[in-house]
């Protein structure tokens, strides 16, 4: 059997831009909801809103968007020619380099907290890695650390979606080499609908879980069931009429969209709702995808700052955890006084301006982690792993934060 070749496809820019703007609601929900902001500032910032507040639900819609694109760029058209290999060498490619630099990151951000407290300069207590230790270093190494082996969040939190991703993604690349060997993508589909269906009856029925809530709990499941669902979602939209009015698909766009935002803001309130989510981000995810040329929705979301954004969106993703970590530093260090004395201003003040400031950290960072980690690191893992002189060098289109 031929290996695959890997067809580069044009990214879909409203996807693209969907990706950056829920990678930023993630880091304004963690900017919301750090114990040490809460404490810090007596009042609210003043986008204070359930929607951010429950924008952890979002990393669903990224395992959505993950499984659409991986559908497009490794099943249609070159599905006899599928290698998991250079599949997998590519996804490690992509995800790999920028994990690794963060988690660095990390471990000298805690060795120079435990040499200050050493030498005197800094109280600290405990003085030690806590759950940040050798053990759970090592798991993060191998994009093992949200795979049941511990079960606490550690070193670069948010990382806990790219290990289950990265896995899910072996399992995505096997169902696809079944459906290859059976010369049939009616099994791949059957195979997708089999994980995502299950992997939601574990969830509600086995486990008992009250929401979708799970990370280093059988996050994986969580994954299995949006990832394949948007594998499924491109199988769905394939299928659609393509002659509905204009009209009429700006009006299924805006109120799919609509039902994304309103699932999210409730789940606070009701979080059984969340086991909807996947459903409700394929439906507003697949309409992008159906209808590029709808009137509305896409043309705002190919504004050339969104589009900026989502390019960077895997990198925003990442970098926020260490980016808040200094924030809170400093916040800590600012002491009461100024906060009191700018909350006397104007009530909500400090608590904005902290998120803005922050956000614009997190950035800056951003951008220069993508210039400088994401693009080279990609291109060096490549270049390193592969071994056929066909096996293309440019990267295939991410659906995150890259996951």
């Amino acid at each position: 059997m031929t290996e695959l070749v890997h067809r580069e496809k044009a990214h879909v820019l409203p996807l693209d831009s969907i990706r950056g703007i829920a990678a930023t609601s993630v880091v304004i929900h963690h900017l919301l909801l750090m114990p040490t902001f809460l404490t810090a500032f007596p009042h609210n910032a003043w986008i204070n809103w359930s929607f951010f507040r429950s924008a952890w639900l979002l990393v669903d819609l990224f395992f959505v968007l993950s499984g659409i694109v991986m559908s497009l760029s490794y099943v249609q058209g070159d599905f006899g020619r599928f290698s998991l290999r250079e599949f997998m060498v590519r996804r490690l490619a992509r995800v790999y380099p920028l994990h690794i630099v963060m988690l660095l990151a990390g471990l000298l951000f805690r060795l120079l907290r435990i040499g200050l407290v050493v030498a005197g300069l800094v109280v600290a207590v405990p003085a030690t890695f806590e759950v940040n230790n050798g053990y759970s270093f090592f798991l993060n190494l191998l994009l093992l650390h949200s795979m049941g082996f511990i079960d606490y969040l550690s070193w670069n939190a948010p990382s806990w979606s790219i290990s289950v991703e990265f896995y899910t993604y072996l399992a995505f690349g096997v169902v696809v080499l079944l459906a290859q060997r059976l010369g049939s993508l009616r099994y791949l589909y059957l195979g997708a609908a089999l994980l995502a269906g299950g992997s939601l009856f574990v969830i509600m029925f086995v486990l008992d879980k009250p929401s979708l809530g799970l990370q280093t709990d059988f996050g994986i499941l969580r994954c299995f069931v949006s990832f394949f669902l948007g594998v499924l979602t491109v199988r769905v939209v394939e299928r659609l009429p393509r002659n509905i009015d204009a009209a009429m698909q700006g009006a299924i766009q805006l109120v799919a969209m609509a039902a994304s935002i309103v699932l999210v803001s409730l789940v606070e309130a009701y979080p059984a709702i969340s086991f909807l989510a996947p459903v409700t981000f394929a439906v507003f995810l697949g309409s992008l995808l159906a209808f590029p040329n709808a009137v509305l929705v896409p043309r705002m979301l190919v504004a050339r700052p969104l589009v900026w954004l989502g390019r960077r969106s895997y990198s925003v993703y990442m970098v926020h955890a260490l980016v808040v970590l200094f924030a809170e530093y400093f916040v800590r260090a600012l002491g009461h006084r100024p906060i009191a004395a700018l909350d006397a201003i104007c009530v909500g003040l400090p608590a904005t301006l902290n998120l803005l400031l922050s956000l614009a950290a997190v950035l800056a960072v951003s951008h220069f982690t993508y210039l400088y980690v994401e693009i080279p690191g990609g291109k060096l893992f490549r270049n390193v792993l592969r071994s056929r002189p066909r096996f293309s060098a440019s990267p295939a289109p991410s659906a995150r934060p890259t996951n």
